[in-house]
């Protein structure tokens, strides 16, 4: 039976959906083809009348992931006051909701380590990828480019290790202390830049 581009085309984004949740559950290896396209109702060697193989699935997924994350985070700030956004971003991604659902989360920290031993096609679709969530985040600091990126990119580290540590933890007292402290890290320090601009440059009228 021959289908309809459209219908090839929705098949498709049904595989592509599902692993996507799949893949931040399990892992980069954890994905089974042939559970997969069971699970979409379809069989085995129907696999490669979608994809070339199974990186190209696991990549496709990712970015899928990764685009729907990101799409999500800004409809969320983008009714909020300027300085509201970053709070708002820190607060639900060093939540217990995102720890304890890995599956619809942030593929950052669901598969960085098992990224890092893939093939350079996979580790540049990543690297894409986490670049334009730092692009995000350094939207939410004011002033210089430059600073604002070099602060998503620390406030990044921070937020990942910690939603890393904390699913490490489990979900009692240690790990709701990573999240915390990982919240309290992120934001004092985004305050304290600010202030610290301000004594340097009042220090440096006195001199003047």
């Amino acid at each position: 039976m021959r289908y309809s581009k459209e219908h090839k085309a929705e098949t498709h984004a049904r595989i592509v959906k599902k692993a996507s949740v799949r893949l931040r559950e399990r892992g980069a290896h954890g994905i089974g083809v042939a559970d997969l396209m069971k699970e979409a109702g379809l069989t085995h060697g129907g696999f490669y009348a979608h994809f070339d193989s199974r990186e190209a699935l696991v990549v496709e997924a990712f970015d899928y992931a990764m685009d729907r994350s990101m799409a999500r985070r800004r409809q969320q700030i983008g009714d909020l006051a300027p300085d509201e956004r970053l709070p708002h971003l820190v607060d639900t991604y060093l939540s217990p909701q995102h720890r304890d659902n890995p599956g619809h989360g942030c593929a950052m920290p669901a598969l960085g380590a098992e990224i890092a031993r893939e093939s350079p096609k996979t580790r540049r679709a990543f690297a894409a990828k986490l670049d334009d969530m730092i692009g995000m985040m350094a939207e939410q600091y004011p002033g210089d480019p430059d600073a604002a990126r070099k602060q998503a990119i620390a406030a990044l580290a921070t937020m990942m290790g910690g939603i890393l540590m904390a699913r490490i933890a489990g979900s009692g007292e240690v790990s709701d202390e990573f999240l915390k402290i990982g919240r309290d890290t992120v934001l004092e320090r985004a305050t304290a830049q600010p202030a610290a601009r301000r004594a340097a440059a009042k220090k440096a009228a006195k001199k003047g």
